[in-house]
């Protein structure tokens, strides 16, 4: 436990200087073979309804395309996105490894495992936790939406109302194949879509995760795009009109 408090602390002094809105609350979630960073508003408990926002891929490598020795994300993008989100019951919520390290931390769980079973089990049970028996809209960021994805798949007891994607990764095998790069050996893929009400906000932009993907992986009628937006920058995004 002791180590874990120091690799905590010295994950959070890695991140960014960003401080959360008085009404959002931090808090360790545990899943299990990792811990999670979490910002929680719990406005109103007995509200049947709970906003889950989902990380992206953090800084999982350097811009030499370096794996990184710390994931947590540099940037702010969801958790801005998450603190302006006007419901009661909101929670942004980190990937494994990011913010808080410990002792089951391994490179791979940023890289070629970033969507490994364990991983997903873990996330998954952290977000039961959290949600309890609450119907959630899920939102997931690039990386995010993959990880949201398989644990919708995997764990049909959860009470998912709406599964929303931003610049979302759907199939990470078409994705690596596409830019020419390692596949994620170590990671299960989602080769269809789960049977939710879903949006997939795509931007026009996105070098990242192009539109064209985009439009392999899901229905035209579920995916909008974001003009001029790029991979991390959509502007005010307005998710839930």
């Amino acid at each position: 436990m002791k180590k874990l408090l120091i690799l905590l602390l010295l994950a959070s002094c890695a991140g960014t200087n960003w401080v959360a809105p008085n009404d959002f609350s931090y808090a360790v979630v545990d899943g299990g073979d990792y811990q999670f960073a979490t910002w929680q508003k719990i406005n109103n408990p007995s509200n049947n309804h709970i906003h889950i926002y989902i990380e992206g891929d953090g800084h999982s490598f350097d811009a030499y395309g370096r794996p990184t020795n710390n994931p947590t994300p540099r940037g702010t993008f969801v958790r801005d996105l998450a603190t302006r989100d006007s419901a009661e019951n909101v929670v942004y919520m980190a990937r494994a490894c990011q913010f808080i390290m410990n002792d089951k931390c391994d490179e791979s769980d940023w890289t070629d495992g970033r969507f490994s079973q364990k991983i997903i089990d873990s996330q998954a049970r952290a977000i039961k936790k959290i949600a309890g028996n609450k119907k959630i809209t899920i939102i997931g960021y690039s990386g995010g939406a993959m990880i949201s994805g398989l644990i919708i798949e995997q764990n049909p007891e959860l009470k998912i109302e709406k599964w929303i994607t931003i610049a979302g990764v759907l199939n990470h095998e078409q994705w690596t194949k596409y830019f020419n790069d390692a596949p994620l050996s170590k990671s299960v893929n989602m080769n269809k879509l789960p049977a939710v009400k879903q949006l997939h906000l795509v931007g026009e932009r996105d070098d990242v995760v192009p539109v064209e993907l985009s439009k392999q992986w899901a229905n035209e009628s579920d995916i909008k795009i974001i003009p001029n937006a790029k991979h991390n920058d959509f502007g005010d995004l307005s998710l839930f009109e």
